[in-house]
């Protein structure tokens, strides 16, 4: 297991991860640290535990957010391929009635150009 020291609102906090995860780990706390200096800038000094607290309950926040938007991208796009499968099948189907028309009109062309000659239709 590998540990990693990060800096938070000043301090360091020693942490264990995975082998290989110590640069994620080490930019997670770099997003945790600048919201603790925008929180610390915004509301002065009302105690680290406190701006640390506000910090990742900032960042739970925006992750809420982030995750919202995606279901309902994903949602949009699941809709818009639902609305292309049907788009196929209805273009399938009129592809059909149309095969199935000039079908129809060929034999009725061959009937009318056998009885203007005179012959027996096949």
């Amino acid at each position: 297991m590998a540990q990693v020291t990060v800096t938070i609102g000043g301090r360091g906090y020693r942490l264990a991860c995975n082998e290989g995860e110590e640069p994620h780990l080490e930019e997670l706390a770099r997003v945790v640290d600048a919201k603790f200096e925008a929180m610390h800038r915004a509301f002065g000094e009302i105690g680290d535990q406190r701006l640390i607290v506000m910090a990742a309950l900032t960042v739970a926040d925006e992750l809420t957010e982030a995750l919202r938007r995606v279901a309902a991208l994903e949602a949009e796009a699941e809709r818009g391929a639902e609305r292309d499968r049907v788009a196929r099948r209805d273009t399938e189907i009129q592809a059909v009635a149309a095969a199935q028309a000039f079908g129809e009109l060929s034999q009725r062309i061959e009937k009318m150009a056998a009885a203007l000659s005179g012959a027996q239709p096949a």
